[in-house]
């Protein structure tokens, strides 16, 4: 399967160094021989209200997906012990629409334990947590609904992208 443009997700884009870091991501993309596609535009189109703005981002998003071979997600905690929303729903349409997705994170660990680790506040006693709800535990590193569809790696995009290119040559 040749794969060579790359969508990158995660909440890259909420940095404060947002745009550098991108074109870092982007630059290491290419390092590899990949296009990357980086989510975050240059410039928004003006005198949208926060909702028309909101959509044309959704649809330049999906775009950016659909117009991409494979994702490349960062699935690392966000704001709390489960990764970022709309990277969650970035990775489910392009499960969906038969892409390969490579997701990483930097921990090792099954989903509970990275959790208890990480934020030991958000867990009780056994596999619950502090509100008492179960905690997932299928040995996986992220909840089943990523951690099945998607190839899961420790590490980070340079550790993804190893993977798209080994596959990519084989």
């Amino acid at each position: 399967m040749t794969h060579r443009s790359i969508y990158l997700a995660g909440p890259d884009v909420f940095r404060p160094d947002a745009a550098d870091h991108g074109r870092k991501l982007l630059a290491l993309c290419a390092e590899y021989g990949f296009k990357g596609v980086f989510p975050l535009e240059p410039s928004l189109p003006a005198g949208l209200s926060p909702r028309e703005l909101a959509a044309h981002i959704y649809g330049a998003n999906v775009a950016h997906i659909e117009a991409c071979d494979a994702v490349a997600a960062n699935l690392d905690f966000f704001r709390g012990p489960e990764p970022d929303s709309g990277t969650c729903f970035e990775v489910g349409y392009a499960v969906a629409r038969g892409k390969p997705v490579v997701g990483y994170v930097p921990d090792d660990g099954t989903f509970a334990q990275r959790i208890r680790r990480r934020h030991p506040h958000a867990v009780g006693e056994g596999l619950v947590d502090a509100s008492g709800w179960q905690l997932e535990e299928f040995g996986l590193p992220l909840n089943l609904m990523l951690g099945v569809p998607c190839r899961v790696i420790v590490g980070d995009l340079r550790a993804a992208l190893e993977l798209l290119r080994a596959e990519r040559e084989s």
